[in-house]
């Protein structure tokens, strides 16, 4: 499967946002939009004026970014949304934030997103008492999402918990910090999706 191998904090800095792609590192001063708040590459430095088609590239490539999905995988979520009724745009954000790898990395369980899409990807992940290991599986209101046993203790977990728990959690995840569980307890809202602080 293709992946992106290069430096992720250089599609930071070409969205000129923080899309937190880097997990804790992101939240300190080391972060490259801290550092370098500027396109990556020779040119980054020159203003540039977007306008019409740019623009809407530009909003397309950050969601593409914030959930770590490549374009075909991001149009097949397009046709998704725009197949049932509603806004088309509020549906495809809903979708996105439904996925397993994002709905881990929202409970604390990894510090950044592709920390969540490899324990999905590995096992680690149950969703219903049952092990899940497709990140691109849409979660239901009501189902409730769990580690291994052995992954509750582990180091990393708990601290990436812990981080997540001092930020706050969404309001559409219920979180049983005591036995490090969550259940979605409802769909997420638009202004939910996309926040900048995650």
């Amino acid at each position: 499967m293709a992946k992106t191998r290069g430096s992720v904090c250089r599609l930071c800095r070409r969205e000129g946002l923080k899309l937190f792609l880097k997990g804790t590192r992101c939240y300190t001063e080391k972060c490259a939009i801290e550092r370098r708040n500027f396109a990556p590459g020779q040119h980054g430095k020159r203003r540039v004026k977007l306008q019409g088609y740019g623009v809407q590239l530009r909003e397309k490539q950050k969601v593409k970014r914030l959930y770590r999905v490549l374009e075909k995988q991001f149009r097949r979520a397009f046709q998704e949304a725009s197949r049932k009724k509603g806004v088309t745009g509020e549906l495809l954000l809903v979708n996105l934030e439904r996925r397993l790898d994002n709905v881990v990395y929202r409970l604390g369980f990894a510090s950044s997103r592709a920390q969540a899409r490899q324990l999905v990807a590995h096992g680690h992940v149950r969703v219903g008492g049952r092990r899940v290991d497709v990140p691109s599986y849409l979660v239901r209101p009501g189902q409730v999402i769990t580690l291994r046993p052995k992954l509750e203790k582990h180091d990393a977990v708990l601290a990436s918990f812990e981080q997540a728990r001092a930020r706050g959690f969404p309001q559409w995840l219920a979180v049983d910090a005591a036995q490090i569980k969550g259940t979605v307890a409802s769909l997420p809202r638009r202004e939910e999706c996309r926040s900048r602080n995650s």
